[in-house]
């Protein structure tokens, strides 16, 4: 197998890492545009730091697969148990978010 079928569907996983962490921020309620977001910054950072992380795992995912000639059974076990582990991603990130002291 070439690598444009693995790398697709590596890029199609952490697309969706990417959506289920933008799909639980939440837009503030009423209030003045500071008073509204300020109890927000430890959701928002959260993501901010996880977005950046996905986005280094997808860029070096990148270069690996364009390095690579061939896929084997080995690299394809390999590569679903990196994209388990950015699959929970958005959980650490959503705990973090909500429990920014308890680290």
């Amino acid at each position: 197998m070439n690598t444009s079928r693995l790398e697709a569907f590596s890029d199609g996983v952490i697309a969706v890492i990417i959506t289920i962490m933008a799909l639980e921020l939440r837009a503030p309620e009423g209030g003045s545009a500071l008073t509204a977001l300020s109890p927000l910054l430890p959701v928002f950072s959260s993501y901010i730091i996880s977005f950046v992380v996905l986005g280094i795992y997808w860029n070096n995912h990148h270069h690996l697969l364009r390095a690579t000639k061939e896929i084997s059974a080995r690299i394809m076990w390999a590569n679903l148990h990196l994209l388990f582990w950015l699959s929970l991603i958005p959980f650490a990130t959503a705990w973090l978010g909500k429990n920014p002291g308890q680290i």
